[in-house]
């Protein structure tokens, strides 16, 4: 009714402009906020700081408050299945911290007295605060998103805007221990290779970042392995109801949905897969390392979400001095080290591989449970398991094999010398795992021979699966362009893998990004010889395939690099995350397919 009578008031024009104006002011409470939460976090306040804090969460609160209240008496009958749960849920937070906001506090020993305490309690409040504020700011950038940006641009300036964000966070004084300031070269370098999921570190993670700072990187890799625009969307399509045709399109190529219909519970399955198989590594870690390493309970349970979460996201870092070397962790701890290359081949094969997986388990199960052959209700598969599913398994364990097996060849009596048979085999399968492209490492690289060295670098190379947390130039372009040169081998018109023949666009898109990697490698090589001419080239050419397939490995050359090779690297790591390809198509007006063909010109290759 109110929604009504607004409308014989106030003409369409008029309502796009107020409409537009409470936006903004939305998105603008929302950011200062944000920023409210990072001083009061970053910094150490005195008193009269401290007011001006609260009273910037106080008048928030209000804003939200009211907002929701509108919200709720004009748009009540638009709230649907895909909005209830986040309706409910602010309305719950909402009504619980508005007891504290509205009344006085009670006596002490007043029956209510401990609702007035939760009520109070800081964490709830800025954890309410943060999540309208996310809402807001979800609905703004979805909002420009709807202006028919390129996808591509989109994206890269999303990364580059979260990068920025992160290095400032980085350079809080609680960020880093009380003794160690942090240069803005290296505050970007840490941020970028966080969001980029890719591990290097021109600094001691462990030595340098306090736990505000390492838990800034923690949530750094988790935006930079799901995805900004992933995040982004998901707010705005699943908890405000939705967003524009063009959106959709963009974000429907972005996570590799096959329809809008499903776009929403590929958003929903991606978080999901996410948080879960998180969650259950962060568990298996703890019992993995519970009373072992010398730490309270409470640095284990951080030291095991931090771990699952830069696993998974094939981040590469540790809160170890010396990475996954430490001595500590080193000897004794076979299990760990398995449930880190677990969680690694997990986020490297790739959200669309886990949501296959679960709709051959799904449809198995009701297989099973029904057996009524006359049931013609539910959907029949005749091929379960898709192309880029059999792709990615299959060339994902064979260059797992052949590593694990080339590692334990090389360096039995070499870098793993002095190790039990059992820690050998688990470390030649650990250095296996990693390259693809997680960063870990175990022992010092600079202990492998050179031809181990060289596998290591075509590992990083290839990387995980396409649509994963993972680089390189991932496994998916590596088994096309195999097939590819077996097609011309045998003389064969037509590319095909599993009995599937590959459209003319992948084949060529592979190729581009081959060809794009090896020049942007060699480019980026010769480069940084230029600049760090005192450092080795060979740490020099395995710290750029390192940081363009976002792998994170290093020769001990990272610490050593100037500022202009930092940068060099922080553009390559950049690129690596973002995508050749989509950077280029982000500088780059797209012309379309044309509306005409040139006659056809056979070139000699050979």
């Amino acid at each position: 009714m109110i929604k009504t009578i607004l409308s014989d008031i106030l003409s369409p024009s008029v309502r796009a402009v107020l409409f537009m104006w409470v936006r903004m002011f939305m998105f603008f409470v929302s950011i200062v906020t944000v920023s409210a939460v990072v001083v009061d976090y970053g910094f150490v306040l005195d008193e009269g700081e401290m007011k001006v804090v609260q009273h910037v969460y106080s008048h928030a609160w209000w804003i939200y408050f009211i907002s929701y209240i509108i919200h709720l008496c004009l748009d009540w009958m638009n709230i649907n299945r895909k909005t209830v749960f986040m309706t409910t849920l602010l309305g719950l937070l909402l009504v619980l911290t508005a007891v504290s906001e509205i009344f006085v506090p009670p006596a002490d020993g007043h029956a209510f007295a401990w609702l007035w305490d939760v009520s109070s309690n800081k964490f709830i409040v800025i954890a309410t605060l943060l999540l309208f504020a996310a809402l807001e700011i979800s609905k703004g950038v979805v909002s420009f998103i709807n202006k028919n940006t390129n996808p591509a641009l989109l994206m890269a300036v999303c990364f580059a805007v979260i990068i920025l964000f992160g290095a400032l966070l980085l350079l809080l004084p609680r960020s880093t221990h009380e003794h160690i300031r942090l240069s803005l070269i290296d505050a970007l370098f840490v941020s970028t290779s966080a969001v980029c999921v890719t591990g290097l570190s021109t600094v001691d993670v462990a030595q340098t970042f306090s736990l505000e700072g390492q838990i800034v990187i923690a949530l750094l890799i988790q935006i930079g392995g799901l995805g900004v625009m992933t995040i982004t969307s998901f707010f705005a399509m699943f908890f405000m109801g939705g967003t524009g045709l063009y959106n959709q399109f963009a974000l429907r190529d972005m996570v590799g949905s096959d329809t809008f219909s499903s776009l929403i519970s590929t958003l929903l399955y991606i978080l999901g897969f996410t948080f879960s198989i998180e969650l259950l590594g962060a568990c298996c870690i703890w019992f993995s390392i519970h009373g072992t390493l010398g730490l309270t309970l409470h640095e284990e349970l951080f030291f095991s979400v931090f771990h699952a979460i830069s696993a998974f996201c094939n981040a590469g870092f540790s809160t170890l001095t010396g990475n996954l070397g430490n001595d500590a962790i080193l000897y004794g701890h076979n299990s760990f080290f398995l449930i880190i290359s677990v969680l690694v081949i997990l986020g490297g094969i790739g959200f669309p591989i886990l949501m296959n997986f679960k709709r051959v388990v799904a449809y198995s199960l009701r297989k099973f449970l029904w057996r009524k052959p006359e049931d013609q209700s539910r959907p029949r598969y005749i091929h379960l398991t898709n192309i880029n599913t059999k792709i990615v398994l299959v060339t994902t364990v064979f260059l797992l094999i052949g590593g694990t097996l080339l590692v334990a060849l090389l360096e039995w009596n070499g870098a793993f010398a002095g190790m039990t048979t059992g820690e050998r085999l688990v470390q030649s399968f650990f250095t296996a795992v990693v390259p693809r492209t997680a960063g870990f490492n175990s022992v010092d690289l600079t202990g492998f021979s050179l031809l181990t060295i060289l596998v290591y670098m075509f590992l990083m190379w290839i990387g995980g699966a396409s649509q994963s947390t993972a680089g390189g130039i991932k496994v998916n372009t590596f088994a096309v362009a195999l097939a590819n040169m077996r097609a011309v081998v045998y003389g064969e018109n037509a590319v095909v893998l599993f009995k599937r023949e590959i459209t003319p666009d992948s084949v060529s898109r592979a190729s581009a990004v081959i060809f794009g990697s090896i020049v942007t490698i060699l480019f980026s090589f010769v480069t940084l010889l230029f600049l760090e001419p005192n450092l080795s080239p060979k740490g020099l050419l395995f710290e750029v395939v390192s940081a363009y397939s976002t792998v994170g490995a290093s020769l001990n050359v990272t610490p050593e690099l100037g500022n202009a090779g930092k940068l060099l690297i922080v553009a390559l790591m950049f690129v690596g995350r973002v995508g050749l390809i989509t950077v280029l198509m982000s500088m780059t007006r797209q012309r379309g397919s044309r509306k005409f063909r040139y006659p056809k010109g056979n070139v000699i290759i050979n």
